[in-house]
């Protein structure tokens, strides 16, 4: 394992949740100092976790949604040289259920908070001319899986990707985001409770015949990040063990074939 992010701060927003400890963790052990984000106080805790680990971290609470929180967060850790927009939620599944009030919290949790976190690192990654964001999509901003109001908000993450990396990459600054399908986190644990095959039903849908795992979102925003991926800007690449590549389950009964 090379030193790809030697002396680079990289902030990560949602960093003690699932796939953001899993960031934590694996661009830490490539040599990055940690710049450790959450809305809960947990964070602070895992922070000390990761620099018992030896990897150097500083960890801040703030809540996305709120620009000034973002932005005295974002001046406590300096220069920040990759920014991962992984923060997110949904707690309601159907235009049925959702209000005005639920639509709102789910923008402002899912792309304006990112939005606000851009904005809080663009202007030293301009003076620098360089600097990498990847943003934590999900293949709801693709089509129509339910959770709506947070598919509307991680299509628009599509849009403002493109749109960094169409305006900034004269600064030398690549923008890109991944979309994860069902990725096997913490925030399934109450739901497998009820229900334990609530993931076996799942993976049916997906042609790798499993659901992703934290350290598989990781691994893909590790590339874009890096330099390795110094030509790729403005793209947006499932991470979804193949669900959007077609219906597998449509595809078996069509052919009537067990492939």
């Amino acid at each position: 394992m090379t030193n790809t992010f030697l002396d680079k701060t990289v902030a990560i927003t949602g960093a003690s949740g699932g796939i953001g400890q899993a960031l934590c963790r694996q661009l830490g052990a490539r040599g990055a100092r940690i710049a450790a984000l959450d809305r809960s106080d947990a964070v602070l805790a895992f922070a000390d976790q990761l620099n018992s680990e030896g990897i150097e971290a500083r960890g801040a609470i703030a809540d996305i949604t709120d620009q000034h929180a973002v932005a005295a967060a974002f001046a406590s850790f300096g220069d920040v040289h990759v920014l991962v927009n992984n923060a997110g939620f949904s707690d309601q599944g159907t235009l049925a259920v959702t209000d005005p009030e639920g639509w709102r919290r789910h923008v402002d949790g899912n792309l304006n908070g990112a939005y606000n976190c851009v904005h809080a690192v663009l202007p030293q990654m301009v003076a620098r001319k360089a600097g990498s964001i990847v943003t934590v999509g999900s293949v709801n901003g693709l089509g129509a899986l339910g959770d709506p109001a947070y598919s509307a908000a991680k299509a628009g993450l599509i849009s403002l990707t493109r749109a960094l990396a169409l305006e900034y990459g004269r600064y030398g600054i690549r923008a890109n985001i991944v979309l994860p399908g069902t990725v096997r986190t913490p925030i399934w644990t109450e739901r497998i409770r009820k229900d334990p095959d609530v993931l076996k039903r799942l993976e049916r849908w997906y042609p790798l015949g499993r659901v992703a795992e934290p350290e598989d979102v990781a691994e893909a925003i590790v590339f874009l990040a890096s330099d390795a991926a110094r030509a790729i800007t403005g793209a947006a690449l499932p991470v979804d063990c193949g669900l959007t590549a077609g219906n597998i389950v449509m595809a078996r009964e069509l052919t009537l074939e067990d492939f």
